[in-house]
This record gives structure tokens, sequence and C-alpha cells, in this order.
């Protein structure tokens, strides 16, 4: 579902095959841990994901990794840096090469 728009001969559209993420869990009734597969919105895209690894949680206040070894899980009102498999193909860019 949606459409992908590149220029495809300088800069095409590729599906990416993992992606790292940052994010805040805002309501969850338990833990979150690796091979949680929700279902992730981004832009037009809906696809189920599944959560490969944690590897930071993050200050919220500062969005700097917090130091330590890596959380085992995460829970309600956790940010955290994390990668996600997508179960379909899906274009994911890279936000330090098109911030915002």
């Amino acid at each position: 579902r949606g459409h992908v728009l590149s220029d495809s001969r300088s800069d095409p559209a590729l599906a990416c095959k993992s992606f790292t993420a940052e994010l805040v869990i805002l309501s969850h009734p338990g833990e979150i841990s690796p091979g949680y597969s929700p279902v992730l919105d981004m832009h037009t895209a809906h696809v189920a994901c599944t959560l490969q690894t944690i590897h930071a949680k993050i200050d919220r206040r500062t969005g700097k990794p917090v130091a330590g070894d890596p959380p085992k899980f995460l829970k309600a009102g956790d940010a955290a840096s994390v990668e996600f498999v997508p179960r379909k193909p899906l274009c994911v860019e890279p936000y330090r090469k098109y911030p915002g």
C-alpha cells in the first residue's frame, strides 16, 4: 500500500533488510523484548516488523543513550534505539541523509 517516489538514476529507493529506529513506548501492558512483532506505521506504509535487537535505552530528556548494557526488555515509558526487520518489502530513508 502506498507509493514511493525517487530519482531512479541518481538515488533510487531500495527495500531495506532491517532498520534502526528510536522509539518511545507510550502505553503497553507488558514487557517488549526481541521477537516482538508490532505493526508499524511509517508515512503511508503499514507493515508488520519484528524487533530484532535492543541497542540501548535513551534518556527521553536529552535524547542520548543511557550508559550500561543494553536492556533485555522495554516497558511503558521507555525510550530506546532498536533494530527492526520488516516482514514485507519496505523502503525506509535514513534520517541523516534526508533530515526532515
